[in-house]
């Protein structure tokens, strides 16, 4: 396995299994402590039509503004059966662990559950 692109106490970024690269906790998390806080980067229209084709791929629009993922929570993968759920408001923009995550375990979230809180 190649060497982590982002390392920290919290979690790494590595190869995954699901897809491409994935976030993996370093330390075991309990239901409902916060996982990853979002550091989001908001783009105007002009900003987003000039990304990359892959850059794109790592973008969200919600109530009018273009919203550009950053490391670690661009490689935060889609499960199904995921360990966390997002949380995006004006207050925080994270994921929160929906069940205990074990250290090593890779961090995933449901795309179609995402909680966009006014």
């Amino acid at each position: 396995m190649k060497d982590p692109i982002y390392i920290s106490k919290k979690y790494s970024v590595k190869k995954s299994d699901i897809q491409g690269k994935g976030v993996f906790a370093n330390r075991d998390f309990k239901k409902g402590e916060l996982v990853i806080r979002y550091n989001l980067k908001q783009l105007t229209k002009e900003e987003f039509d000039d990304l990359s084709k892959s850059e794109k791929h790592y973008t969200d629009f919600h109530d009018g503004s273009y919203w550009l993922f950053q490391i670690p929570e661009r490689y935060v993968n889609h499960s199904c059966d995921a360990n966390t759920r997002q949380i995006l408001n004006q207050e925080v923009k994270c994921d929160v662990a929906i069940k205990d995550i074990k250290k090593g375990e890779e961090i995933t979230s449901d795309y179609s559950k995402e909680d966009f809180l006014d």
